[in-house]
């Protein structure tokens, strides 16, 4: 077995990771950071675990937040939702639950699983359905990799639990955010509960890991934006000033528009991002420079800390930066399910120069 463990220790430098991954969306890590410090002290550390760890039937729970960041930060979870999801899974698949994993690693339902695996007494598996944030259901490797969804089951704050058998995953989106905006636009959500042979074939490895490296690295850098651009081989797109935001609430996600107009050596510069929870496209005087599947990030000018969709403000100093998504959203399937035309309209393509 993996002899890694996350302490409370790890959880600062595992928020940030997480933070700058969910290219502005999967919801605001500090809520999280609270929660899952308090419920390491109460259960002691998570082991972590990778896939050569487990035997081919153990059977993996994906566990993640759904609904909008901005409602979220506000009408915070019981505790009791994924203990309520766990004991429905187990009922349903008659066995126990050997591992957690984090749907998406990015943003709170990075950090949110680790607490919840302390509660739960279960190892937490070293690996996601994203490697970043996305903000629909269907948006996962395990669904490039066509592993059925399986039960959703999902939980809310009062104790509402509900249990979806859907035909695929577009189905079970939409009648998972349906019940989730009827929570209030926020829950607790299992989906494409699995084996670890199933595993195997459609989870992108290594995201935990991942996350408290690039923590730690914007924790101990002594020039944090510098030395974040070159662990992650990104284009610097922007520094500048949020100049404007326009967000709203709808149907479950925030929606909107930040202006960054660049300063320095980028004045001149103004670089418009379309959101949708996550950060989906970045384009300047009508040229397209970043968009999904790819990550886009804003982070503070001077820390490297990322800046959260819902967290945007006039006036706050950021920097835009853009990187390579995993291979996996590059295939035709992964693009149909997470590239610009997966999102309601066709936001372009990333210009190639």
């Amino acid at each position: 077995m993996s002899t890694r463990r996350i302490t409370e220790h790890d959880v600062p430098a595992l928020a940030l990771g997480c933070a700058l991954l969910g290219t502005g969306g999967g919801g605001g890590v500090e809520p999280e950071v609270l929660a899952t410090t308090r419920a390491l002290r109460e259960h002691g550390p998570v082991p972590v675990v990778t896939l050569a760890d487990l035997a081919d039937d153990d059977l993996i729970l994906p566990l993640s937040a759904i609904g909008a960041p901005t409602v979220a930060a506000e009408l915070l979870p019981s505790g009791a939702e994924a203990g309520a999801i766990r004991r429905v899974v187990e009922a349903r698949y008659g066995r126990a639950v050997a591992a957690v994993m984090a749907t998406e690693i990015g943003g709170a339902n990075g950090v949110a699983p680790v607490g919840w695996a302390a509660g739960l007494g279960l190892p937490l598996l070293d690996a996601d359905g994203m490697g970043r944030a996305f903000p629909e259901l269907q948006m996962v490797s395990m669904n490039v990799a066509q592993i059925p969804p399986s039960a959703v089951v999902l939980a809310d704050t009062v104790g509402n639990v509900a249990t979806l058998d859907t035909v695929d995953a577009d189905w079970a989106e939409q009648w998972a955010r349906a019940l989730c905006v009827a929570s209030g636009s926020s829950a607790v959500l299992a989906d494409f509960v699995m084996t670890a042979a199933q595993a195997r074939t459609g989870v992108i490895a290594g995201s935990v890991s991942r996350a408290l490296r690039l923590g730690t690295l914007l924790r101990e850098a002594a020039d944090p934006l510098p030395a974040l651009i070159a662990e992650l081989g990104a284009a610097h797109l922007v520094t500048g000033k949020v100049a404007a935001v326009a967000r709203r609430t709808e149907g479950g996600f925030v929606h909107g528009t930040a202006t960054v107009r660049g300063t320095g050596p980028y004045t001149g510069t103004e670089v418009v991002l379309d959101l949708q929870n996550e950060n989906l496209r970045a384009r300047q005087d009508g040229r397209v420079l970043a968009v999904v599947p790819d990550l886009i990030a804003v982070v503070d000018a001077y820390t490297g800390v990322a800046v959260a969709t819902e967290s945007l403000r006039y006036g706050q100093r950021v920097a835009v930066l853009s990187w390579a998504c995993d291979p996996i959203w590059r295939t035709p399937r992964g693009l149909a399910l997470a590239g610009p035309a997966a999102f309601g309209t066709d936001l372009g393509a990333a210009d190639a120069s």
